[in-house]
Order: structure tokens, then C-alpha cells, then sequence
């Protein structure tokens, strides 16, 4: 019997059409996968091996994302009596069916196509937190690319499918049998998923040292499916862990080398003393959307899209060897107000349970500050709003800026010049009412689909991310110059730093380069230009502001000041949602789920790593900050109000 006599006995079963469906899932997986890999070619490690892993791997994930795809159909099939199955209704019944199958398969390699364009990665954490946030998605997408052709370009071409895939879609219709034998063969069907379910893990694509090949071995559908059921990870069930105790002494002479350290350490609790009189200046925390180092002229750039901000690092002390926990905002901001490292799974921003914790604008609003969030989009997106008011901040968002004060706005927010219109509004507030006050400022513009008002730089609006790299330093600029038209600007230290970079995409996993992030701290008359060099970590620039204001305060901060910190205690945390990344000492230790842990050597110009003997004792200090992170928020001991002023 030949092939195509063998399909066609296969398609006239009554379960045929279950077969068509899977073979079209697989098909268009397939040609995602090979468009993808044309797409990543100079990034993949090319081997015949590797390529086989693609393919062979990538359909064992096709297969599984099929057997849930089919369930729908399953059932229908199973429990459709069989006079009814031969009909001219059941016969309009598949082939709409098969219309939005089809529709829902070249949609969503198209989808996959500018994920990974976006973030060269299958579906993960991100791709979930889309279908919370639709509005703004669904905008961006509309802002960012010709959806209204791709959408009838899709339709004609589902249809022209269809219309060739006639046959094969009604050739079962002529088959009956009965229900005792359909239920024997839709109950092995449905059983598919279940084994699938408990039987298949995610991390078998994750065979390669090559990033690239792993993602592109997995599917998209599958590890959607993945990323939707396991938004939370319990660093306990999946990650190496240490006995408590021994974690949080590990942790404690770690943080107790600190000389400024003192008193008696429990969990991270501790008393930091400074002598001296406290420094009351205003301080202003601008967290920048995607500002990757890469993109500053300082740090090698020469496509001058940075003239302000490279202006501003030779005026104030650029921090030159910092790295961001994350690849997400949501991680920017956890870092800069929680000052802990990354758990794995959802930022705790984004989590429940996580008021009154004890964050840098607690610790300043106990000091007598007014502590405000500023942000130009609505503060819902990202539980932003949520979060900060119940975390020791006043929030303000684009709700509070009146139509006529508005140039620009695209999906994400309002355009940065007018966020800094808003927030020099909200600073003279507080001048006026003589509070001194901390303000963390958080930009959109640096977003796709990089748009912004016109006539302000020279690269046109919607043109790529340059011109919106160029644009939001244009209105960091003219926000410095207005500020100090201020009676309060010269009590004032401004920190420019970036949430995140612009892409993690790299071929290892935890690229080191991919989260190399710009500071600088500005503030004329206070801060002398210069150079910081050591290595700092996100989560250390709250306790770098708080020691530079020479503040005493009970802290359970994980993050250090760096200006008083030893050579020795240079480290740094970075993360995806379930890689854990340590670095010290030159050395790259990831935590990965399944309670795995591997030492690396890092480049940092260009993110490769080299796999390196064990290093058992780097490796139990990123257990022990790791673990204790998440036991600390686990169990209710990283409030803010329980602590008692020094």
C-alpha cells in the first residue's frame, strides 16, 4: 500500500479528522521552527547533531502540544451519534471547525514570530502576563505592526487551506461506527494528555549549551501551557537548597562584613549606624525603560542617540559595572524598591500577599520623606498601582495629567517629556509643603512601537529603538534643565538607571552582557565626577542612596552600600523567571529548577560562558540569598512594620 493510500485510509477512520489536526499542528510548528532558525542562524551552534535535536525534540513537543489540541474534536467525534455524522450540518460544523483551527495555528506562528523577534524565547512568563494586560497589548501590536493587513492576509490564506484540505476534512464523514468501539479509541485519545500532563517535563529541551537550540527544540503552544500553569515556582520543591539555619549564617556574614552592620543579625534584619548627621536631600530615582548600556556613547556606543545622559555621566559618577536582576520591569522595580533578589516565577510585585513590606520608600517615608512613584501609563498595568501604595508610596499616574497637558501618548503611556512635566508638578507639591522628598520616576518611551512626539530629535517616530533611546534622553535632558530653574534642585541628588536591558537574548543561558546597565548619580555642588568600578548589583543602589545620605535605619535589605563595601563583597543577582544567576569573583553560578546547580566563567563583552569545575562555596552563598529571599516573603518576615527606628 503506498503513502498517499495509507493517508487516505487513516483520514476515512471516524477519528481521521483527529489525525488531520495533528499533522497540521505539526506542520506549521515545523515551518515556525525552520523560519525561526533561518531567522537566529548566526546564533545557533550549527552541528548535525544540533539540527536533529531541533527537529527531533522540537516534534516530541509538537506531538504533546497536539494532544491537547485535539480534545475538543476527541469528544465531539466520540459522543456525535452516527446519523447525525454523515449529515450536510456535521459537514459545515468541521470545516468552520477546521477554519478556526487553521486561523488559530498560522495566527499564533505569527505570534511566535514576533515573540521571539522581541525576545528570542518561546512563550514564557511574559507571553501569560499579555492576556492579563490585553488592552495595552493589543494596542501595542496595533501601534507596532500593519495588524489590519496581516489580519485579512491571514483570513485568505486559512481559507485557501481549507478549501485544499476539503477532502481530507470530509472523507471521515462516510465512515461509521459504534459507540462502543469510538469510545474505546476517543478514552486512548484522551488519555494522551494526561500522560503528557504528568509525564512530559519542560526541561527536556534544555539539552544544549547553546540557548538558541534549546528554545528552538521546545514549542510555543506547549511552553505557553507551561508558563500559564506554573506562573509561581517554590524555590523549595524546585531549586538546591541549604537547612535554614545554615542559609541565613551564610547569609549573615556575608551581610555583617559590612562594617557599617551592627547589632544583632536575624533572617537579614540588622542595624545599619552611620555617624554623623543625617543628610536630608531630596532625592529623584528616574528608572529608564530598556536602557541598555550598549546604547550610551560612554560605554562605546557611536551612534550619538545619548548626548544628554553621556553629558550627565562625565558631570556625576557613572557606576560603570552594574548589572540588573532581571530582563523585565517588573524585576527593575522590585530590585530598586525591595532590594532582594529575584525570587523564580512572578515578580513579588505582581504577587499577592505583598503590602507593607519593607522597601526603600518606607525607609524614607519614616525619615519624614513623601515617598511617590511617578509613572506615565496607568498604574493598574503590572499591579504597579497596587503595589507601591501599599508599599510606602504616594502613586501618580497618567490620570492625573489633563488632556491639554498631554503632546504624545501611544498604549504604554504618555510620552517622557510629559511624565516630567507631571513630576516636576508633583516635586514642587512637596517643596512648597516643605517635605523633603524621594520620587521614583519610571519611563515608557523606550518601548515598542518607539514612538514619540515629532520635531524633538532627528530620527523620526516609529522608526526602531534608537529613535527611542534618543528621544527619552532628549526628555531626561530638558528635564534636568527645567529642574534646576527649581529653588530645590540644588538640595537635590538625581539617579538616572536603567530597569533593564533592551534584549536578554544570548546563547548561553544567563547572558552576563544582556543585563549591563547605566547608573549615574547626579547632583552638582555634592557629587564629584568620576568613575564607580566595582561590581554592584540592582538591588544595592537603595542602600548605596541611603548610605550616601549617611541615614541610620533598621534594614532587612539584601542589597549593600557599595561605596563602604570591601573588594570581597562584589557580587551581583541576575534571572529569568526560573534561572537564578550569582556572580562573583569573576564566576557565574546558575540555580536552575529540578535542583540544579553549575559554575561558569563569564565573558562578560560578550556573554558566553565556559562551564567550570563546581565552586561549592560560591554556590551555597547563591543558595543561601536565594532561598532566604524567598522564605522571608514566603513567610510574612519582610514587613516593614515590625522594624523600630534605630
Amino acid at each position: 500500500m503506498s503513502i498517499k493510500e495509507k493517508t487516505n485510509s487513516l483520514l476515512r477512520h471516524r477519528f481521521g479528522t483527529v489525525f488531520l489536526v495533528i499533522a497540521l499542528l505539526c506542520s506549521i510548528s515545523l515551518i515556525t521552527r525552520v523560519a525561526l532558525l533561518i531567522y537566529s542562524a548566526s546564533a545557533v551552534d550549527w552541528s548535525i547533531l544540533n539540527l536533529l535535536k531541533i527537529l527531533i525534540i522540537g516534534l516530541f513537543y509538537d506531538l504533546a502540544a497536539a494532544s491537547f489540541a485535539v480534545i475538543p474534536i476527541v469528544i465531539y467525534l466520540w459522543v456525535l451519534p452516527s446519523k447525525w455524522y454523515a449529515s450536510k450540518f456535521n459537514r459545515i460544523l468541521l470545516f468552520i471547525y477546521f477554519f478556526f483551527v487553521v486561523f488559530t495555528l498560522i495566527f499564533n506562528a505569527i505570534s511566535e514570530w514576533f515573540f521571539w523577534e522581541e525576545f528570542s524565547v518561546r512563550y514564557n512568563f511574559i507571553a501569560v502576563d499579555y492576556l492579563v494586560y490585553t488592552t495595552e497589548v493589543i494596542g501595542n501590536i496595533r501601534q507596532s505592526y500593519p495588524i489590519n493587513s496581516i489580519m485579512i492576509g491571514l483570513v485568505i490564506l486559512t481559507l485557501l487551506i481549507v478549501y485544499l484540505l476539503r477532502k481530507a476534512i470530509t472523507i471521515s464523514t462516510t465512515n461509521t461506527i459504534g459507540f462502543g468501539k469510538r469510545t474505546k479509541i476517543a478514552l486512548i485519545l484522551l488519555c494522551l494528555p494526561v500522560l503528557t500532563y504528568f509525564g512530559v517535563s519542560h526541561r527536556w529541551k534544555y539539552h544544549s549549551k547553546n540557548q538558541y537550540v534549546n528554545e528552538l527544540s521546545g514549542n510555543g503552544m506547549y511552553d505557553f501551557g507551561f508558563a500559564f500553569w506554573n506562573n509561581q515556582l517554590d524555590y523549595n520543591t524546585f531549586y538546591k537548597t541549604l537547612p535554614i539555619k545554615n542559609a541565613e549564617t551564610i547569609l549573615g556574614n556575608l551581610l555583617q562584613q559590612d562594617t557599617i552592620a551592627k547589632g544583632v543579625f536575624k533572617n537579614t534584619s540588622r542595624t545599619i549606624s552611620n555617624a554623623g548627621t543625617e543628610n536630608k536631600m531630596n532625592v529623584v530615582l528616574i528608572s529608564v525603560e530598556s536602557l541598555s548600556a550598549e546604547f550610551l556613547g560612554t560605554f562605546g556606543n557611536t551612534q550619538h542617540i545619548t548626548p544628554q545622559l553621556d553629558s550627565l555621566a562625565k558631570q556625576g559618577l557613572l557606576f560603570s559595572n552594574l548589572y540588573a536582576s532581571g530582563t523585565r520591569t517588573v524585576r527593575g522595580l522590585e530590585a530598586l524598591s525591595l532590594c532582594i533578589p529575584p525570587t523564580p516565577g512572578q515578580s513579588i510585585v505582581k504577587r499577592p500577599d505583598n503590602k507593607n513590606l519593607f522597601t526603600l520608600g518606607s525607609v524614607f517615608r519614616s525619615k519624614g520623606y513623601n515617598s511617590r512613584f511617578i509613572y506615565g501609563g496607568y498604574g493598574y498595568f503590572d499591579n504597579m498601582n497596587e503595589f507601591f501604595s501599599n508599599n510606602g508610596y504616594q502613586v501618580t499616574d497618567r490620570s492625573a495629567l489633563q488632556d491639554s497637558e498631554i503632546h504624545y501618548s501611544n498604549i504604554w503611556g504618555v510620552a517622557d517629556e510629559d511624565l516630567f512635566t507631571l513630576s516636576l508638578r508633583e516635586l514642587d507639591k512637596d517643596y512648597k509643603n516643605k517635605k523633603p522628598f524621594f520620587a521614583q520616576i519610571m519611563t515608557v518611551s523606550n518601548h515598542r512601537p518607539y514612538t514619540y512626539p515629532e520635531g524633538r530629535i532627528n530620527i523620526p517616530s516609529h522608526t526602531g529603538r534608537e529613535g527611542a533611546v534618543k528621544y527619552t534622553d532628549y526628555a531626561i535632558g530638558k528635564f534636568i534643565r527645567e529642574a534646576k530653574q527649581k529653588p530645590w534642585f540644588s538640595n537635590t541628588l538625581f539617579i538616572i538607571v536603567a530597569d533593564h536591558c533592551a534584549s536578554s537574548a544570548g546563547k548561553v543561558q544567563l547572558p552576563v552582557d544582556k543585563y549591563h546597565i547605566p547608573m549615574i548619580f547626579y547632583s552638582p555642588g555634592h557629587i564629584t565626577p568620576g568613575k564607580f568600578e566595582k561590581l554592584t548589583a540592582q538591588i544595592d543602589i537603595g542602600p548605596t542612596i541611603l548610605g550616601y545620605l549617611n541615614f541610620s535605619y533598621n534594614s532587612k535589605f539584601f542589597g549593600q552600600d557599595v561605596f563602604k563595601m570591601k573588594d570581597s563583597d562584589e557580587r551581583a543577582f541576575i534571572s529569568t523567571y526560573q534561572s537564578l544567576g550569582y556572580i562573583k569573583n569573576n564566576t557565574l553560578v546558575i540555580l536552575d529548577p529540578n535542583k540544579k546547580a553549575a559554575t561558569y566563567k563569564p565573558d562578560f563583552i560578550t556573554g558566553n560562558a565556559l562551564a567550570i569545575p563546581a565552586n561549592q562555596k560560591l554556590i551555597n552563598e547563591a543558595i543561601s540569598n536565594y532561598q532566604m529571599a524567598s522564605y522571608l516573603y514566603q513567610n510574612g518576615l519582610y514587613g516593614f512594620e515590625s522594624e523600630k527606628k534605630p
